[in-house]
């Protein structure tokens, strides 16, 4: 459960820079929504601290329970299904007790853990179609749960992770190339169809979404409004920004202009604010954060301590470029946060334990690769 561990192999660097990455994010939910600031300060220290005390618990004595991960991810999943709160026309929230969070974002780091010891058990035999089918049909029931919600963004995002996950663990690149040969076509033809008028597969609002992205002027008021805005308040930002917490009556979030400027839109505050200076620290913090991550994956000891600092690295850059891309209109709205940066202390307290076994797999780094 415990090993002894040296102080010379603990990433110091990957720690200060998710801590920089939290403090710009406490900053700008502070100017966005400020009643939520002394809550997300409180669910970094949280975070930091459960990040810390699971670094130093021995990943692989935890992977022993990787079964037990899964079934409890899929009774969350269920219970958000049979007994979830409805907000915003989705179901995505669970009440235990006084605690409201969201069995999605813990999902995405159990599946990380369930997925790094199954392949390793199993790597010998991972490019057999049976292995293939089965981690896709053990993959395929929480994502229809979270699908079901109806969760877009993070389903997305799932699909993204289950595929750094394979590739980490080895799956062969004639597999990889494939699958795309045969994926890409069939997502165009499931999109094309989805959009149809008599089609349900999309909810109508996903539907809006992606036809507001295609053409933004027919759903300038309506559902393009958000990322229009969004693009103003970044562009008006321009080099140096106009200021924390600033005043002034051009401010497109002052104007309230910017909705859920503290989770989905938080990077057009920090564009507003901080202009492209503090724009570019953010997305340098993300890059760097993933290319960590991938660092202590190429010297993992093993194929479990390489999947789940790959998966982790993968999560923060896709999860990142899906947040940045809607608040920039290059991407239809999805509705996700910025990973450590958004309001949304379930998202955040996953991120940090996740990071914490990230941590333990560069503190049991093959030394050799050091």
């Amino acid at each position: 459960m415990f090993k002894r561990y040296r102080i010379r192999d603990f990433d110091f660097k990957l720690v200060l820079m998710i801590l920089a990455l939290s403090a710009i994010g406490i900053m700008a939910i502070g100017s966005a929504e400020e009643s939520l600031q002394t809550r997300q300060l409180a669910g970094v220290v949280a975070g930091a601290f459960l990040m810390i005390v699971i670094c130093f618990f021995d990943y692989t004595w935890i992977l022993k329970f990787y079964w037990l991960m899964y079934v409890a991810n899929l009774i969350l999943l269920l219970a958000v299904w049979q007994l979830g709160e409805e907000s915003h026309g989705a179901t995505r929230w669970l009440r235990i007790g006084g605690l409201q969070f969201q069995p999605s974002e813990t999902a995405k780091i159990l599946l990380i853990l369930f997925f790094a010891q199954f392949i390793m058990k199993h790597r010998k035999k991972l490019n057999t179609v049976g292995i293939i089918a089965l981690c896709a049909g053990m993959f395929a029931l929480p994502w229809i749960l979270v699908w079901e919600q109806p969760d877009l963004s993070t389903s997305m995002v799932l699909i993204a992770l289950f595929a750094v996950i394979m590739f980490a663990g080895g799956i062969s690149l004639k597999v990889v190339f494939g699958v795309l040969a045969v994926t890409i076509p069939a997502v165009a033809l499931v999109i094309s169809l989805a959009l149809q008028p008599d089609n349900d597969l999309l909810t109508d609002s996903q539907k809006n979404r992606v036809l507001a992205f295609v053409n933004p002027q027919e759903y300038e008021t309506t559902f393009a409004y958000q990322q229009l805005n969004s693009v103003k308040a970044i562009a008006s930002g321009q080099l140096d920004g106009k200021g924390y917490k600033n005043n002034k009556i051009t401010s497109v979030k002052n104007g309230n202009f910017l909705s859920e400027a503290e989770t989905d839109f938080i990077f057009s505050v920090i564009g507003e604010e901080f202009g492209f200076k503090g724009s570019v620290v953010v997305i340098v913090l993300l890059f760097s954060i993933a290319l960590e991550c991938i660092s202590v994956a190429r010297k993992a000891k093993d194929v479990a301590g390489t999947i789940i600092s790959a998966s982790m690295g993968g999560l923060v850059a896709v999860q990142g470029f899906f947040n940045i891309g809607v608040s920039t209109f290059i991407l239809p709205n999805t509705g996700l946060t910025l990973p450590f940066v958004s309001y949304g202390l379930t998202s955040l307290l996953s991120l940090y334990m996740g990071m914490g076994f990230v941590l333990n797999v560069r503190l049991q780094a093959k030394k050799s690769k050091q």
